[in-house]
């Protein structure tokens, strides 16, 4: 039986891509298939109306994970499947789901008006009668992205960086998206404006209930906005859980090293052990626990097993270290 409250069910899902050479010099050099597992057998759920953030490094495979929710990438295997929502015409079906990409500048088509921009969506999807009601359905998405109605008569390259991402906002809303992936929405953006585009995407989910899956490999950027947080690291889910319970204690080392990265005002030179080495290559990844070269708490078995997700005080670990504790 269908749970309403659930948004998003990903069920064993990873992704594979061969990345061997061709086959006739593979066969002159005698070398194997390669295979590089950019995700591998992540399981979650989103609640509706929250926010699951998914953070980790660069390379750990949560881009990749993000395009196959919204279908731009295939899964090699497992599932992923959206819960049915009632829509406003009365009928039953699943959410429209649209992303948000990372780069401002380049998201946007620089030969088009920020008003088409917005527009197209509404007319691809046939959401308004009339080419008056679509203009003034741009003009009120531009307001409330905090532009004005004026600036669908402009042209992208006349916006700031914080600017467009609000026009890339302004147009993923304009589908009439329920649930919204969110592809480093800020990592182009200074500071000062990620916080305002920030502010800007929790108000919005107040006032529309949206769903969001917020990919970042910032920890300080998701940490005001998760409902609940899981951990990638080289294609696998190490830690999830309650966001704030992971803020408040972090389990598995990974977790713990990337929480030393975020700046602390109150205590600014505190002690914080640094991360070692560099991310495996995912084609070749270690045996076992594939952080176990540059883990702290390492064991001998870390480099013989692979651990899986087990629950532990209210949340899921992939760390035998830890479950042992």
């Amino acid at each position: 039986m269908h749970d309403a409250a659930v948004a998003l069910s990903v069920d064993g899902a990873s992704c594979h891509f061969d990345v061997s050479a061709a086959w006739l010099q593979r066969m002159v050099n005698g070398a194997p298939r390669r295979i590089l597992k950019a995700v591998q057998d992540v399981s979650f759920t989103v609640r509706r109306g929250e926010t699951f953030s998914i953070v980790g490094e660069s390379g750990c495979g949560k881009s990749t994970l993000a395009r196959m929710i919204v279908g731009l990438q295939s899964p090699t295997e497992g599932t992923i499947r959206f819960g049915d929502i009632t829509r406003a015409d009365g009928t039953v079906g699943p959410p429209r789901v649209q992303m948000i990409f990372q780069d401002p500048y380049a998201s946007l088509n620089p030969r088009w008006r920020v008003g088409d921009v917005v527009a197209e969506p509404i007319r691809e999807l046939g959401l308004r009668a009339s080419e008056r009601d679509t203009a003034a359905r741009v003009a009120e998405l531009l307001t409330t992205v905090g532009l004005s109605a004026q600036d669908a008569q402009r042209y992208p390259h006349e916006f700031s960086g914080g600017q467009r991402q609000r026009i890339s906002i302004a147009r993923a809303l304009a589908t009439e998206a329920d649930v919204l992936v969110c592809d480093e929405p800020t990592s182009a953006l200074d500071v000062s404006v990620q916080a305002q585009i920030l502010n800007l995407m929790v108000a919005l989910q107040r006032q529309f209930g949206l769903t969001y899956i917020l990919i970042s490999h910032n920890l300080s950027v998701v940490r005001h906005m998760s409902d609940q947080l899981a951990i990638m690291y080289l294609g696998r889910i190490v830690e999830i859980g309650d966001a704030e319970a992971i803020f408040a204690a972090p389990m598995h080392p990974y977790t713990r090293l990337l929480l030393d990265t975020i700046p602390d005002v109150e205590a600014p030179n505190r002690r914080r052990a640094p991360m070692s080495g560099e991310v495996p290559n995912p084609i070749d990844p270690p045996s076992g626990c594939a952080f176990h070269p540059r883990c702290p708490l390492a064991e001998p078995a870390c480099s013989r097993n692979a651990p899986e997700l087990a629950a532990r005080a209210g949340r899921s670990v992939a760390c035998p270290v830890v479950a042992a504790a």
